[in-house]
């Protein structure tokens, strides 16, 4: 049995805060029940692991860890999590990777909010929810694939701090800035930048960095 909306529990990940209050009010005016809030990604994954929300609102351009590494993170340790992704970025890119990395739905953040409410609604039941025109987006991907000219994407062959890694060195984070976000040792930085580089085949920065947006990394 579909549960009722006015009992879904929801958390809000996104690093604007002005965003999260607008979203909260709006939903508790529809009497839904925002149980937390987070303005980082590694704090909204420990967030849904704690709290277990029926729905996950889930921005994509975050700092530090990007909202589809935070996906991937969350279905890795609980895989019935239901995410939807709210986010400003139309863009094929961010869409797939979205999908790819486990998310349920997405959404734009100039969407009506009926079209939220209703996007919600749609994955909390267990299914899939595309905004408008987004469909095209993922049909065109899946006769791609069917084709067999799509190639595989490279992000599997990355662990998931390296990835995060590669998000804070595209952003323009030097080593030692990003050994204090990540708590660990400047050398350590500086190994996973080579890993990704030679697993990637990559060798410039600029090179790093139009993959890390062709795959939803970075929003630069």
């Amino acid at each position: 049995m579909t549960q009722a909306i006015s009992q879904l529990r929801i958390l809000l990940i996104d690093d604007h805060r002005l965003i999260r209050s607008g979203v909260r009010s709006l939903l508790e005016s529809a009497q839904m029940s925002v149980i937390g809030e987070a303005g980082d990604a590694s704090e909204g994954v420990r967030l849904v692991l704690d709290l277990e929300p029926d729905v996950v609102l889930m921005d994509v351009g975050m700092p530090t860890m990007s909202g589809i590494e935070a996906v991937r993170q969350i279905i890795s340790a609980r895989p019935e999590a239901r995410v939807l992704m709210l986010s400003m970025h139309a863009d094929e890119q961010y869409v797939l990777e979205s999908l790819r990395a486990g998310a349920a739905g997405y959404v734009l953040k100039d969407a009506a909010f009926s079209e939220l409410i209703d996007a919600i609604r749609t994955v909390a039941a267990g299914r899939t929810y595309l905004a408008p025109g987004l469909s095209d987006v993922v049909t065109s991907d899946y006769i791609r694939r069917a084709r067999g000219d799509n190639d595989a994407s490279g992000l599997d062959k990355l662990s998931a701090r390296e990835r995060q890694v590669l998000q804070l060195v595209v952003g323009g984070h030097s080593s030692a800035e990003i050994a204090n976000l990540l708590h660990i040792s400047i050398r350590t930085v500086d190994a996973h930048r080579l890993h990704v580089m030679d697993k990637l085949g990559i060798r410039s920065i600029v090179e790093l960095t139009k993959f890390a947006i062709r795959h939803g990394l970075s929003t630069l």
